[in-house]
């Protein structure tokens, strides 16, 4: 149980994965320089990055640096000669190659609309409107930091209530006595907000005031005893902590505007499916029988 901000401005639109194009993409180097030469095509040093993406999985771990960028290389090398032997075939006129270069043309030039489009909506003054529209939404949320000690049963938790009743040091029974993982921490749990915990742990830990100690107080993981350390109004996330994801969501925002308005002025024929009936007639109209 750990506390952490979630920055989710109101409104985030839900992006079909296929549609969209990651934040960080490979960028253009400042020396793309000619590392090979195949029959004279030029292999660039940018063409390695797209033979990691293309390959990198198949790449045996085992191998170094060097070993890598020379599979690479070789890798490249093989697909220029490979492809000079297609063409002098004349498989590039066949109807299902013209077909699968023509979807990977479609999809490469799609992916680089929406990155430059991503790359268009990434101003500081979108990021900052986005920033101040969620920060004016957010409401007043209280937090607590709290230590816990979990024990099996009602009765160790009682016994353990009863030590610390007698003045026993919270965290000293926490590293000896709890079973969980943060015991070694003396069960500290940090800040968190009621949407962190099981019902029955936020319920008691909220209700208690700085400083007291709760009865036992079981829940799906066992018996809890629960000390509230502080309680405090969650702060706000400064804009350079979720500068991140308001970077992801400007370009995903602006990549699906994009899609929406040209699916919404394109002409998609669906021929797999019987026609939409015609609601476009007259309702007073005469209808032929």
């Amino acid at each position: 149980m750990s506390s952490r901000y979630a920055f989710r401005p109101l409104g985030l639109l839900a992006l079909v994965a296929a549609l969209t194009v990651p934040v960080a993409t490979l960028r253009a180097q400042d020396s793309d320089a000619v590392i090979a030469r195949v029959n004279g095509v030029d292999i660039r040093q940018s063409d390695l990055a797209l033979a990691q993406e293309e390959v990198g999985g198949n790449v045996p771990g085992q191998m170094t640096p060097d070993q890598k960028r020379e599979y690479l290389i070789t890798y490249l090398a093989d697909v220029v000669l490979l492809a000079q032997a297609a063409e002098q075939q004349h498989l590039g006129d066949q109807p299902d190659v013209k077909r699968e270069v023509a979807f990977e043309r479609n999809k490469v030039l799609m992916e680089a609309l929406l990155r430059n489009t991503g790359k268009a909506a990434q101003t500081d003054d979108a990021m900052h409107k986005v920033y101040d529209d969620a920060v004016k939404k957010m409401a007043p949320e209280e937090e607590v930091h709290a230590r816990h000690i979990l024990v099996a049963t009602e009765d160790e938790a009682k016994a353990i209530e009863a030590q610390l009743k007698a003045g026993a040091d919270f965290a000293t029974l926490a590293k000896e006595k709890s079973k969980d993982p943060g015991a070694a921490n003396g069960g500290d749990l940090g800040y968190f907000t009621k949407d962190q915990m099981v019902p029955e742990f936020a319920a008691a830990a909220f209700k208690l005031d700085k400083g007291q100690i709760s009865d036992p107080v079981h829940t799906q993981f066992g018996w809890h005893i629960i000390k509230v350390e502080d309680k405090r109004i969650k702060p706000t996330p400064t804009f350079d902590e979720v500068k991140g994801q308001i970077e992801n969501y400007v370009v995903h925002r602006a990549q699906a505007q994009l899609v929406d308005n040209l699916r919404k002025s394109a002409k998609i024929e669906r021929l797999d499916q019987p026609p939409a009936p015609n609601t476009s007639l007259n309702p007073g109209a005469p209808v032929k029988k």
